[in-house]
């Protein structure tokens, strides 16, 4: 095989005394997906950018990276504007902000025809049209004056693909290119760059934490960690028999089904015909001409101790859902905790109820507030239920940390100053210290590296025995819902598809939908 790409002993330093990535070596041969795996900060992004020349004047960049035996590093800026696009293309992780705002999906895939292959306005349409086709754009004409706010999650990003291969590329860099997808979504996109590689004859570097994703698709696999290449082998042996000790670690984190803690027969939580209607207005007058049924006519139960999970595709009512039984929006049927009927409770009435039911929200750094402290985040609720002086306070909260697996002199820093993985501590403490009964977890662990994933899975399981917690946790990633929840129930459009013990869906399922899900989900 052909070697396209070669990095030879790369390091890459920003001002410090320590660098980010750490003498790495590897090939890319013409034709390959090389996955290159690793947690968050160990170096994935900044070894991919380098490539590009990309990370800007203060990083310090040493070593030797070729592509087809032409040197790319500290080349005059108009040669790398001509590689870029040209031999070199990048799939950013979220096309949301990777796209522009302004500019419709023409312009932007139009615009790389214009610059990389002097194409006029016609000819770049017909070209534009094609790559919308290529990817799976559904009546790409329709598509041409839309904006990226205007597409789903799965259309943006097959956008940025169709940029991507806009020019046809020798390798095609993608980063996390499915972290924020649904998992049908991951699939076709997946199914998609691996049917285009093969088409094309490219080379793919597949930057990415999904281990699924990487036994499927990677023909070889590159292990980073803290800025070191700490193993390189044919993806079947490197699953088969890891060398590196970390490798064994990561491999070890998928979610595994355990003996899960028997639930109680005690009902905490029971919603009947539950609907959340969304009209849709429209005229001078913004007469009803219709509803979006974000929810309609639901029923489902939670008992004590149990674990009940939510899943679906983005659109299908699992977050509607949760908002309506935490009294967030308004909705119509009945919703009962502790067999108190609460559905036509207003603000007042839910404030003291307020503390039983809680929710942790999926992005923990945007549902954190940067300008308080995490005694301030935690201690707020603690503040608005209970009348604590300075000392009890500061007590619960050093409790609620510990129970967390967070140290309580952390009580005085700041969001900024914590991981993601911390940062989703410090939300979960926030819920645990006003002692609830119901904790909903809305896609808490899609943004966590799969080796803290696994530990806040294991975190949630022995809180859950030691308050006798229940969960509703709402996902997409099915291996995560099986590992942790005593049954499911599947949502689409709205409705209600299948519901049932985990086991007994994830082997015997009804529904093809509920099917089309697992399968997706490669389980």
């Amino acid at each position: 095989m052909n070697k396209l790409l070669e990095v030879k002993q790369l390091s890459v330093c920003f001002g410090l005394p320590e660098p980010v990535v750490k003498q790495v070596s590897f090939d890319v041969y013409a034709g390959e997906i090389l996955a290159l795996v690793g947690e968050s900060g160990s170096g994935k992004s900044v070894t991919a950018l380098s490539v590009l020349s990309l990370l800007g004047d203060k990083a310090d960049v040493k070593g030797e990276i070729l592509l087809q035996q032409k040197s790319v590093l500290n080349q005059p800026k108009k040669l790398l504007q001509a590689l870029r696009g040209d031999q070199i293309a990048m799939i950013f992780q979220e096309p949301l902000t990777s796209l522009n705002p302004l500019h419709s999906v023409e312009k932007q895939i139009s615009e790389v025809l214009c610059v990389h292959r002097g194409m006029h306005k016609q000819q770049a349409r017909e070209r534009v049209l094609e790559l919308l086709n290529l990817v799976g754009i559904l009546e790409p004409e329709k598509r041409l004056n839309s904006f990226p706010h205007e597409l789903s999650g799965g259309q943006r990003q097959r956008v940025m693909i169709a940029m991507a291969l806009a020019t046809e590329p020798k390798l095609l860099i993608a980063d996390e290119p499915t972290t924020a997808l649904d998992v049908t979504i991951q699939l076709q996109i997946l199914e998609l760059l691996k049917e285009l590689q093969q088409k094309l004859g490219m080379a793919i570097l597949l930057i990415t934490h999904d281990l699924n994703v990487v036994r499927n698709y990677a023909d070889r696999v590159a292990v980073m960690k803290a800025g070191e290449l700490v193993e390189l082998n044919a993806c079947q042996q490197l699953f088969a028999a890891p060398q590196h000790a970390y490798t064994k670690v990561l491999l070890d984190s998928e979610p595994v089904r355990e003996q899960l803690p028997a639930a109680k027969q005690e009902l905490l939580l029971e919603a009947s015909k539950l609907k959340v209607w969304f009209p849709i207005k429209r005229g001078f007058l913004q007469r009803t001409v219709d509803h979006i049924k974000a929810v309609n006519s639901i029923d489902f139960h939670l008992k004590r101790g149990e674990t009940l999970g939510i899943v679906g595709e983005s659109g299908s009512g699992k977050s509607t859902l949760a908002q309506a039984v935490l009294r967030l929006i308004d909705s119509e049927g009945e919703i009962a905790f502790k067999r108190e009927f609460i559905h036509d409770y207003g603000v007042k009435q839910m404030r003291p109820l307020r503390r039983f039911m809680q929710i942790v929200f999926q992005d923990p750094f945007s549902s954190l507030s940067p300008r308080m402290s995490v005694l301030q985040i935690i201690g707020e609720g603690l503040s608005l239920h209970f009348s604590l002086n300075e000392q009890q306070l500061k007590q619960r909260v050093s409790e609620a940390l510990q129970d967390v697996g967070l140290e309580p002199e952390t009580m005085h820093r700041y969001p900024h100053e914590f991981s993601g993985g911390q940062r989703q501590r410090i939300s979960l403490a926030r819920a645990l210290v006003l002692k609830p009964e119901v904790l909903i977890l809305d896609e808490p662990t899609s943004a966590l590296d799969s080796t803290v994933q696994k530990q806040l899975l294991e975190l949630l399981k022995k809180l859950q025995v030691k308050y006798n917690l229940s969960y509703l946790f709402i996902s997409h990633d099915l291996a995560v819902i099986r590992a942790l929840c005593h049954r499911v129930m599947v949502m689409q459009h709205g409705q209600l598809v299948e519901q049932g013990e985990t086991e007994q869906i994830f082997s015997d399922a009804k529904q093809d939908y509920t099917r089309r899900l697992i399968n997706a989900a490669l389980i």
